[in-house]
């Protein structure tokens, strides 16, 4: 297939900070120069299908599993290049799902058929197991993470869940309409591997324990807002991330599916999740570095989100919609998968000294392949660029002039780059209620001002109902500010009640509409005298 002239070959990468002045040489964070390490190239697969799941096995050489088309194909951890038993044919339909057993042995795939398969990894062969349990397509096949070699989970468009022992192939527990819609995305806990989240296209999602749900009931539910894509179980296990619609959100399992923070970082439908760790050099592949959440979604985008500090640290553009996404546990490579069946992956680039990487050799850019002296490649100085710049023009000279630099305030640029809470207080912080109204009134048109609010810490909070108390009465922006005080009460009640000095600007916020009321009540009793004169007059 043909790629895209207007987009380009390979990704795009761009860190998430602050733009220093434009005279001054841009300094990247070590996260930046860590994701900048790794070398971007296509892997020869061969596909042109959808790529629809990426799965790394959980122990070296963390082969790769990628579901394309009726077949699961293997490519090996160490050089990436295609396994001599691969691929795995043996589905009627398209194959979905991968997932590897915690010892690596064997590997698990649902499919449209609605057949759940087991196959062995050490040798080329039909499955070894048949799951039948499901009368519509598979799209979810999950292992335990944690040590369990028996059971497995999946879940399909039948809205069905099942829990098997894979040895005698039967259903050890069945849930039957666990969802009102299919059932696309889940992960099991890192922590336990009797627990599993489930996603569905019907907005929700459920946490399900097999010890104790044996009454079909989860031990969880909570709404994600959108048809959910793709779930995924933070490292603690207390932390669950949920992907639907163009958004990310976090939520506190262990506080009763609270709602921690939402990551609006794409700009149209986020279709898979993985977790990657930073490695530095003083960590081994397996152990040291921090997590980080890995998103992509169809806009071609890949972002990374670092959960502890709740910010969108590094992002990548590729040139296709991206259906799927992995992280190699070493540490050492990540790849994505397009609907043109196309697979980038990223190789880390390290130094000769720190061994080679996935069997070959990793050669410094100074080394030389052949005795004789060095070409060296002129290149132009600075003084050819600014050659003719200090020349007067000439009356035969046509003059283009630059245009002016338009600077825009903080709450401008915080808006272009779609950070509408952090805008809203900084439009706050200025203290100009024309422009507080005017950001205001842009997040109502981008449907994100209700978001911005909820997300507010206290402080923010503060400040919000200062200006509401201060400007909610102003005949120009009582009509707006009116309703959205209603809004704000609202959805912050809670943290209203529990904090004193914030009951304090609802107190003053009520006295001052109180005052207001009497204000119009007397207007309305003085026209309501004036006007039968008004009346006599004009007889």
């Amino acid at each position: 297939m043909a790629a895209d002239p207007s987009k380009p070959l390979f990704p795009v990468e761009s860190s998430h900070h602050p733009k220093p002045p434009s005279r001054k040489p841009q300094t990247l964070t070590a996260e930046s120069k860590f994701w900048r390490s790794f070398k971007n190239s296509e892997l020869a697969s061969g596909l042109i299908l959808p790529v629809t799941a990426l799965e790394f096995s959980p122990v070296p050489p963390h082969d790769l599993a990628a579901a394309s088309s009726a077949a699961v194909y293997l490519f090996d951890g160490a050089t990436l290049s295609p396994k001599p038993f691969s691929p795995l044919s043996s589905f009627s339909d398209v194959a979905y799902s991968p997932s590897f057993r915690c010892d690596g042995a064997l590997l698990a795939a649902g499919g449209e058929s609605g057949i759940v398969q087991v196959f062995r990894l050490d040798r080329a062969g039909h499955a070894l197991r048949r799951l039948r349990a499901h009368a519509r397509p598979v799209r979810l096949v999950r292992y335990p993470r944690v040590a369990d070699k028996l059971h497995i989970f999946s879940g399909g468009d039948d809205a069905l869940l099942s829990y098997w022992d894979v040895p005698s192939e039967t259903q050890v527990l069945s849930f039957p309409g666990a969802h009102h819609d299919y059932i696309r995305a889940g992960s099991p806990s890192p922590v336990s591997s009797e627990v599993i989240a489930t996603g569905s296209y019907d907005h929700t999602v459920k946490v399900w324990d097999v010890r104790v749900s044996s009454n079909a009931n989860p031990v969880l539910g909570f709404s994600h807002g959108a048809p959910v894509e793709s779930v995924l179980f933070l490292p603690s296990g207390g932390l669950l991330a949920t992907a639907g619609g163009n958004c990310v959100k976090i939520w506190d399992v262990i506080g009763g599916g609270r709602l921690v923070h939402t990551v609006e970082g794409h700009n149209k439908t986020v279709t898979a999740m993985c977790l990657g760790r930073m490695r530095n050099n003083e960590s081994s592949g397996r152990g040291g570095g921090e997590s980080r959440l890995m998103s992509v979604s169809i806009d071609g985008y890949l972002k990374i989100f670092d959960f502890a500090a709740y910010k969108i640290t590094h992002s990548m553009r590729y040139p296709a919609q991206l259906l799927s996404v992995g992280f190699s546990p070493s540490g050492l490579a990540r790849v994505v998968g397009t609907s043109n069946g196309t697979i980038y992956m990223g190789k880390k680039k390290m130094k000769e000294k720190e061994g080679d990487i996935f069997g070959a050799k990793v050669v410094s850019e100074f080394d030389t392949f052949a005795p004789g002296p060095v070409k060296h490649v002129l290149r132009p100085n600075f003084r050819y660029f600014r050659r003719g710049q200090n020349e007067k023009p000439q009356e035969t000279d046509y003059i283009v002039k630059r245009a002016a630099k338009v600077k825009l305030a903080e709450y401008d640029k915080l808006l272009k780059e779609f950070r509408h809470k952090d805008a809203l207080v900084a439009a706050l912080n200025q203290k100009n209620p024309n422009s507080i109204v005017a950001v205001m009134e842009e997040l109502v048109a981008r449907k994100k001002l209700l978001k911005s609010v909820v997300n507010l810490d206290t402080d923010e909070l503060r400040l919000l109902l200062g200006f509401l108390h201060k400007y909610a009465t102003m005949p120009r922006y009582a009509r707006f500010l009116m309703g959205l005080a209603k809004r704000v009460l609202e959805l912050r009640a809670e943290d209203i009640r529990s904090k004193d000095e914030l009951k304090g600007y609802v107190r003053n916020l009520k006295r001052m509409i109180a005052e207001e009321i009497k204000i119009q009540h007397s207007l309305q009793e003085i026209q309501g005298m004036i006007s039968p004169l008004l009346v006599i007059a004009g007889r």
